[in-house]
């Protein structure tokens, strides 16, 4: 089995440009651990080293064993460290965020803080679901009758398609055996869509409560960037598992969305449309500064009365 070269200690500031990593790198079913300045990943089949600075962000699936020694080192690469189910379609907790600079969380907390800007973010957000409309004159109840119809057409479209008997939107969050298969189905490719959209958000330093389109929850944002793919994944997927049958519905959903989500790369398409929508990259450089009057950024290190000596 061939190994990635191995290279010398980088200080953070000559680690490898966030532009140039490998996005996500998920592990599953194997112990990670360190060797030199390279994660090791073994298993059954052996051993395999990854230089740490190519490394965005380390999403740590089912059966992974993680050591300090490992951790330690993505930490000081800048690796965002996430640990989920498997392909991501699940959320469990996130380490530190893939990038030093704070400008796509300052940009989100802006644009959520001022109203007019945030209806703004919403629009765009309907406009990545509507190519073919002009949503910018559109007010909040228009986009979401918008985005209302756009889901019954969708839920009829793949009922016809698959032949899978749909009524209507019904679930019970108690009782997720009271739906019938298709519910159950559209509820479990829900929660995945979620999952990964939480993963990206917590790797993008994002604020998973600042929502624009949702509001009230503490992941009104992971819902509003999940919503984007819902038409194009999840329900699909969901009737295709419903078509098969009840029986471990919501499994067979899962495991569909996942390949879907693996063989698209959406997880690193998510990662573009929220850079977009907020207006920043997450490629600044670990640059502090210290806030002064009227939005002006003063060198921080140094002390600001007026040149007067300690």
């Amino acid at each position: 089995m061939s190994t990635v070269g191995r290279r010398g200690a980088a200080t953070p500031r000559e680690l490898t440009r966030v532009g140039d990593r490998s996005s996500f790198l998920y592990l599953e079913r194997c112990k990670v651990s360190r060797d030199n300045n390279a994660i090791t990943a073994t298993d059954a089949d052996g051993v395999r080293h990854v230089p740490s600075a190519t490394i965005g962000t380390l999403l740590l699936g089912p059966g992974t064993e993680v050591t300090h020694q490992a951790m330690a080192l993505l930490g000081d690469s800048g690796a965002g460290v996430v640990w989920v189910g498997e392909r991501a379609v699940r959320y469990y907790a996130g380490g530190r965020a893939l990038n030093r600079s704070s400008a796509l969380a300052e940009a989100q907390a802006s644009a959520w803080a001022n109203q007019q800007r945030r209806l703004g973010v919403a629009r765009a957000m309907y406009r990545l679901r509507f190519p073919d409309e002009d949503p910018s004159s559109c007010t909040r109840q228009q986009l979401l009758g918008m985005e209302g119809r756009r889901l019954k057409e969708c839920y009829r479209r793949e009922s016809a398609r698959t032949g899978v008997p749909w009524r209507r939107r019904e679930y019970d969050r108690e009782d997720f055996a009271a739906g019938d298969a298709a519910n159950q189905a559209v509820t479990a490719a829900a929660q995945c869509m979620y999952g990964v959209a939480h993963a990206v958000v917590a790797a993008l330093g994002c604020s998973p409560a600042l929502g624009f389109v949702h509001s009230g929850h503490e992941l009104s944002f992971v819902m509003d960037v999940a919503d984007f793919y819902k038409v194009e994944a999840a329900i699909p997927a969901a009737f295709d598992a419903a078509a098969e049958g009840p029986e471990d519905v919501a499994g067979r959903t899962r495991r569909a969305l996942r390949d879907r989500i693996n063989a698209t790369g959406l997880l690193e398409r998510c990662v573009g449309d929220v850079q977009s929508l907020l207006g920043a990259a997450p490629e600044g450089t670990d640059r502090m500064t210290v806030q002064s009057d009227w939005g002006v950024r003063l060198e921080s290190g140094r002390n600001h009365d007026d040149g007067n000596e300690w």
